[in-house]
């Protein structure tokens, strides 16, 4: 399915809301949108498995572009708007983009991108003009809506967060099959594990160039359900629109639970979420006393998956098998789960190690980077494949993660995970929120260091610092808590929630 089988039976329903607005885009005119833009895209000469890439904020056509390229065999590539222009003009060019359709809120950035990478193709601004670029509505209205020849499937190819070096563009197989047969694997999965249907209010808070809310969304649109997109989070306005657009599901990522859960508790309980059936989360490891909160206010309405950009594999686990499986991200439902050592050799249950999904096949390349390709392989099980998590599997299968490989702390030769003690220090009520990396040290190799932001109220200083670290050493293991703390006004992230531990770690490593 996909949105025109609902243009079709439901034209008037809505396809997206805009939270703040009531904007709505229906379901007949998002099919003719993304119908004219398809033949725009094929009138610039762009055929199957060619690349379309969006400069997207969050508003309606972020989604007719990728329901455009999904319907023409495309790939489509939603790049993060909030990096520099030198590094959104490097996936322009390596993605090797026919077409560039950007948002005019991002103007200033588009127009050094169109000088820098200055390649041939369609080059299309909505919602504003930017100098380079063709106008998007006049490009619709010229190009009628006769129907495609051939509606072959399309992809995306979304690139990963660049943690270590450029970012690398992961590309799937194109799906043999047309837009209109059935086999797709998300509407398959999350139709049936978050029970999404046509009756589905889906609230989107994250911003659309991220994996989850891109694909969330899209099958969401291909079931026949309503997306209610927020063009910017907001604590409380998150709870507000669930109980005014009757939201059934939604999705976040553990840094907005805490933030819920900070709320003062008369605010949070003011609002009525009775018709929330399936609160999912993901993104990062949610620390446990938060997940628990998060299950006496909500019930068991919250699921959680584990997987990645790469869809190598998935996890699931739901309230129920939280509550007997405390801290796990559940069993796998796609793929199957190999804990390996670092010569590959598979590990008992319990041991932990790098986290691997076998596939039938091997799921994605690394774009232009082979080398890269092959280091996410198992060295002898190619269809084996890693994104460099550590954990642990238990006796009956259930996945516990332990932190990113590329950010274990090695110190005095033994290894430390930050998450550990980043869960440790989250609720702390004078915590807002707190970031834990290696940094140099010349007896230690490295030692643990604690950036935190301090709650509204609380004073920074050597008082709190050691407040902090000893209340870190009551609740786990004295060697893996801070040796000192810092404190800082907002720590980088997202918009999405993602910390953006890579670049906090450079201020010190590269002092």
């Amino acid at each position: 399915m996909y949105p025109g089988t609902f243009a079709a039976s439901t034209p008037d329903k809505p396809a997206l809301i805009m939270a703040e607005t009531g904007e709505t885009l229906t379901y007949a005119q998002l099919d003719e949108r993304s119908l004219r833009l398809a033949r725009a895209l094929a009138a610039a000469g762009l055929v199957k498995g060619d690349v379309v890439a969006m400069i997207a904020d969050n508003s309606p056509e972020a989604l007719e572009i990728y329901w455009a390229a999904q319907r023409s065999g495309l790939y489509v590539t939603a790049i993060n708007h909030h990096l520099s222009a030198d590094e959104v003009s490097y996936v322009v060019a390596d993605s090797g983009a026919k077409a560039v359709l950007v948002a005019g809120s991002k103007a200033e950035l588009a127009e050094v991108v169109a000088k820098e990478v200055a390649a041939p193709g369609l080059w299309l601004a909505y919602r504003g003009s930017i100098d380079g670029y063709g106008d998007y509505e006049a490009t619709l209205a010229a190009a009628g809506t006769d129907p495609l020849p051939a509606q072959p499937r399309g992809a995306d190819m979304l690139y990963s967060s660049g943690t270590t070096g450029r970012p690398k563009g992961i590309k799937p197989p194109l799906p043999p099959r047309n837009i209109d047969e059935p086999g797709d694997q998300y509407v398959g999965l999350l139709g049936h594990v978050f029970k999404f249907g046509p009756d589905s209010v889906y609230l989107s808070p994250a911003p659309i160039y991220h994996t989850a809310p891109l694909r969330f969304c899209a099958t969401v649109q291909a079931m026949g359900g309503t997306v209610v997109m927020m063009a910017k989070w907001h604590d409380e306005r998150a709870l507000e629109f669930m109980q005014n657009y009757q939201v059934t599901h939604a999705q976040f990522v553990p840094t907005m639970f805490v933030r819920f859960l900070k709320l003062d508790d008369a605010v949070r309980t003011s609002y009525d979420l009775s018709t929330l059936r399936v609160a999912i989360h993901a993104a990062a490891p949610c620390p446990v006393e938060v997940k628990a909160a998060m299950l006496d206010w909500w019930g068991d309405t919250i699921y959680e998956y584990y997987g990645a950009t790469e869809a190598s594999g998935l996890t699931f686990i739901d309230s129920a098998g939280w509550r007997t499986h405390p801290g796990s991200v559940g069993r796998a439902f796609l793929g199957v789960l190999h804990i390996c050592d670092d010569d590959g050799t598979e590990l008992k249950s319990g041991e932990d190690g790098t986290v691997f999904f076998e596939r039938e096949e091997i799921p994605f390349v690394y774009h232009n980077d082979p080398e890269k390709t092959r280091s996410s392989q198992h060295p002898e099980h190619p269809t084996w494949t890693t994104t460099g998590d550590i954990g642990h599997v238990d006796d009956e299968g259930f996945l516990y993660l332990t932190d990113r490989k590329a950010f274990m702390i090695i110190s005095g030769g033994v290894n430390i995970y930050p998450q550990e003690v980043e869960d440790c220090l989250a609720l702390h009520p004078k915590v807002t929120d707190v970031a834990v990396i290696g940094v140099p040290d010349p007896e230690m190799g490295e030692a643990v260091k604690a950036v935190v932001q301090p709650a509204p109220g609380a004073t920074p200083g050597p008082e709190l610092a050691e407040e902090l670290i000893e209340f870190v050493r009551s609740r786990i293991a004295h060697y893996k808590a801070p040796r000192s703390v810092d404190f800082d006004d907002e720590l980088p992230r997202t918009p999405a929630g993602k910390l953006l531990k890579r670049r906090l770690k450079d201020r010190y490593v590269n002092q």
